[in-house]
């Protein structure tokens, strides 16, 4: 057994696919037999499935869940009175949310390994911080949806920590100019969700005809694209308007779910999301193989982290595209993939794709 512990000493993008390979055939059945001796749902799927949980198996050998079981049943595989904190993904007005549960433990090793992703993207520093949201947001800090988790998440990484948006969703003028007057030419960082960035701050400007410059500022935004596609804003237009209306050059996009917080997949400068040595992918065909490098198909998730609840293979309701392994451009090690879009048929959801619903 290899402890997050052990991993965090390592740098996030240094394992080969080979070393990985190893690492998570020992670890991940490790965790399917601890869950499967703690939670009792997830024994009677995989009694189900006759699974054999004698000997390890290959990371794309060992069973999943589909993404949406966390919103039809309360899996953990921990006594109610270890539950530390309850994560809900967010869900349009009718629609049912995942409900996570973490223990102490869980919850702390998401955090550092979210601080040692972020330290590989914007420094081990924590910078002056503008989050393009209203504080409203974060108000309960017992019960997280999805995009408050991710504002307080990332706000650990951030200091004078500083929101753009007024509680009514609208531009805070005052504020923004003055985050910007006092950190002008400094290090800086942004943080917030796809579309809302684009609806309250890109086109607020843009409207506003404000002239700031965040020329130094590095901008870290995610989910969902949905909104985006629907009014046919791709990445690169997205990057182009934040560069002409804020000055804004560093722009990574990042994937992730409330299913597995702290295993986030952030995107390098190549434009390439990649997968860190805490967390992996694989893509399944319409058969549910394991599809090769290039081959479009279902995005399944694996984790390190989920200690407290079977989260640890998921299969999501996205379709990507592994598009190499430890040759990126970039330098980093490991798999580097696109995200296509939403599976046909599959529930729409996003930590931003619901605003406004």
């Amino acid at each position: 057994m290899i402890s997050i512990e052990t991993l965090l000493k390592k740098a996030p993008y240094s394992l080969t696919s080979s070393e990985k390979a190893e690492l998570y055939s020992t670890e991940l059945t490790r965790l399917t037999r601890a869950h499967y001796n703690d939670c009792l749902d997830y024994k009677t799927i995989l009694d189900s499935m006759q699974f054999d949980l004698a000997n390890d198996h290959p990371a794309e050998a060992l069973p999943f869940l589909p993404v949406r079981m966390f919103k039809d049943f309360d899996l953990k595989s921990i006594p109610d009175d270890a539950v530390h904190k309850t994560m809900t993904s967010s869900g349009t007005t009718g629609q049912s949310v995942s409900k996570i549960f973490l223990d102490k433990a869980t919850a702390s090793n998401q955090t550092k390994v979210l601080a040692r992703i972020m330290s590989d993207l914007i420094g081990p520093k924590r910078l002056p911080m503008l989050v393009i949201d209203a504080k409203s947001t974060v108000k309960d800090r017992k019960s997280f949806s999805a995009r408050g988790a991710g504002i307080l998440g990332f706000s650990m990484f951030g200091r004078d920590v500083t929101f753009a948006l007024d509680d009514n969703m609208e531009l805070d003028i005052p504020t923004v100019e003055a985050f910007c007057a006092k950190y002008a030419g400094q290090d800086t960082f942004l943080f917030g969700f796809t579309s809302i960035i684009y609806q309250h701050f890109i086109q607020a400007l843009q409207n506003s005809k404000l002239n700031i410059n965040l020329q130094a500022a590095t901008l870290l935004h995610g989910g969902g694209w949905k909104k985006l596609e629907d009014i046919a804003v791709d990445n690169e237009c997205y990057k182009a308007q934040l560069l002409e209306c804020a000055g804004i050059g560093k722009v990574h996009n990042y994937y992730g779910m409330v299913e597995q917080t702290g295993s986030i997949f952030t995107e390098c400068s190549a434009g390439h999301l990649h997968c860190s040595i805490f967390s992996d992918l694989i893509i399944r065909d319409k058969n549910m193989l394991a599809a090769p490098v290039g081959e479009t198909g279902l995005v399944q998730l694996v984790s390190l982290l989920p200690q407290s609840y079977p989260g640890h293979s998921i299969l999501t309701e996205d379709i990507g595209v592994i598009i190499g392994e430890d040759d990126c451009v970039c330098g980093r090690k490991g798999k580097h993939f696109r995200i296509l879009g939403r599976a046909k048929k599959a529930e729409v959801r996003g930590c931003s794709d619901t605003y406004g619903s």
